[in-house]
């Protein structure tokens, strides 16, 4: 019986394996969810690089006109109100990985059951789909910190582009009354608490003290929903809360009252509360400490995001796939190097200096055990 087969280095073995990569690097991304192709995206994939040559897309904002307009008797001519714009810029660059294993019909390929080809495939998938998270986080966390830092040294964990430390006034501390304005000042009892969400719907709506921009929230089926997303110790520390109106009753209500749907945000999701779906991540940096810049491993710092907090983008040419797929031999074809790479870029929404739709909340937070 005749069969199909693409050897190493088959032209069409090379596009399928770079689909494949694709696909699966996009379903073990936890934050995939979120990117969108339009402003009603947490994460706005933005396509201009993709159309034509540039190693960076502009994204302009106008913002909402505040003027008194005019009624009978007042002359309308010349008291035109300005527009304002600001702009942002996501800069894309190179950024892959190599694996280089033994390949077939030799000895290593021989003692091992499983395929050493098929391994490297997917070790490129883990790493692809980590390195966008961590870049993710990074940036929306506002991780700044260069001492004791594994990450934020390098822009290769940054989304390719430098991360910018929260602006002032998108940033709180859990436990307001006790006046904290750094992270290294947290101490237990500035654990995270679901009032610390409202802190941050109510900043999101009104723009608080400072007049902020206020943060639109995504449409999800007809409703209006922030996302927040939160390390697994918060989650440990929310489920600790167990009197009334806290994580219990919260669980109960979103059950009963059907919040749960088919919507991949709300697929993997902890709970709903206030209309802020929470979800988790690893990845949740630690705190960075205001002096030294240095991590603040005592803290994370969850972050709080509604439509367009950020944007990704990918070169030209990349179509669906994103990534590119090479396979070299060496070592007269004893020896397997398999790559991944692509250009793209991540990064936070900054307009005017000020942080477009995200507000991290640092707390304190150690492991239970």
């Amino acid at each position: 019986m005749a069969s199909t087969s693409y050897g190493v280095n088959d032209a069409l073995a090379v596009k399928l394996w770079a689909k494949e990569l694709a696909h699966e690097a996009v379903k073990a991304t936890e934050i995939y969810p979120l990117i969108g192709p339009n402003a009603n995206s947490v994460i706005q994939e933005k396509t201009e690089t993709k159309k034509g040559p540039g190693d960076r897309v502009t994204v302009g904002l106008r913002m909402q006109l505040r003027g008194d307009g005019f009624t009978e008797s007042e002359i309308a001519e010349g008291n035109g109100e300005a527009l304002t714009t600001y702009a942002d810029n996501i800069f894309i660059n190179e950024l892959g990985h190599v694996v280089g294993v033994r390949s077939e019909n030799t000895i290593d390929a021989q003692r091992v059951a499983f395929d050493l080809r098929e391994e490297a495939k997917d070790g490129l998938v883990d790493w692809w789909a980590r390195r966008i998270s961590v870049a993710f986080f990074n940036q929306v966390c506002g991780n700044t910190a260069t001492s004791g830092a594994t990450y934020p040294t390098s822009v290769k964990y940054t989304g390719l582009n430098a991360v910018i430390a929260p602006s002032a006034g998108r940033i709180l501390r859990a436990n307001p009354s006790g006046g904290h304005t750094t992270d290294e000042t947290l101490i237990a009892g500035d654990e995270l608490k679901l009032t610390d969400i409202d802190r941050c719907i109510e900043l999101a709506k009104t723009g608080g003290t400072n007049n902020l921009p206020k943060i639109r929230p995504i449409r999800i089926e007809g409703g209006e929903h922030y996302v927040m997303y939160i390390h697994p110790i918060h989650t440990t520390q929310l489920r600790s809360q167990v009197n009334s109106g806290q994580w219990l009753d919260i669980q109960k209500a979103a059950m009963t009252g059907g919040e749960i749907t088919n919507n991949p945000i709300f697929t993997g999701a902890l709970g709903m509360y206030n209309n802020c779906i929470l979800r988790e991540s690893e990845q949740i940096p630690v705190g960075v400490n205001s002096t030294t810049a240095a991590q603040v491993t005592t803290t994370r710092r969850a972050v709080f995001m509604g439509a367009q907090a950020a944007g990704i983008a990918f070169g030209m040419n990349s179509g669906e796939n994103r990534y590119r797929w090479n396979e070299e031999l060496y070592d007269h074809k004893r020896r397997l190097e398999v790559s991944a790479w692509s250009i793209y870029g991540l990064k936070k929404f900054v307009y005017n200096a000020v942080d477009f739709a995200t507000i991290v909340v640092g707390s304190f937070a150690t492991p239970a055990a």
